[in-house]
C-alpha cells in the first residue's frame, strides 16, 4: 500500500487532494482517522499500528462484508424456493412504502 504517487510532478501535487473520501458522508471519518494515525506513526510503522483503522476504511469503501451477507441471504432464499418452502411470489421481501425513508 503506497500513499505517494509513482511519479511526483507539480501536477500530482495539485490534483492529489481531489481523490479522497472526505466529500462522502459514509467513509470520510474512517479515512480521516486512518490518515491521522499515519501522520502520527509514519507510513511503515503506521501499517502495523493502524491496521485496524486501515481494515475499517477498506471495509467501508469495498463493502465486502455487506456484499457477502447479501449473497448469503439471496442464496438461502433461492434454496428455500427450490425446496418449495417459499413461493415464487414470496421470493423477495415486500418493498417498503415509497415515503418510508
Amino acid at each position: 500500500m503506497s500513499l505517494t504517487p509513482f511519479l511526483r510532478l507539480p501536477l500530482t501535487d495539485l490534483t492529489g487532494c481531489l481523490i479522497n473520501h472526505q466529500t462522502y458522508d459514509k467513509c470520510g471519518k474512517f479515512e480521516m482517522k486512518m490518515m491521522e494515525c499515519f501522520e502520527a506513526y509514519g507510513l511503515e510503522r503506521g501499517k502495523r499500528e493502524c491496521a485496524d483503522l486501515i481494515s475499517d476504511f477498506q471495509e467501508c469503501v469495498g463493502m465486502t462484508k455487506q456484499l457477502m451477507r447479501f449473497h448469503a441471504m439471496r442464496n438461502e432464499r433461492y434454496k428455500q424456493w427450490l425446496k418449495g418452502e417459499r413461493k415464487g411470489s414470496e421470493f423477495f421481501a415486500e418493498s417498503p412504502r415509497v415515503d418510508a425513508y
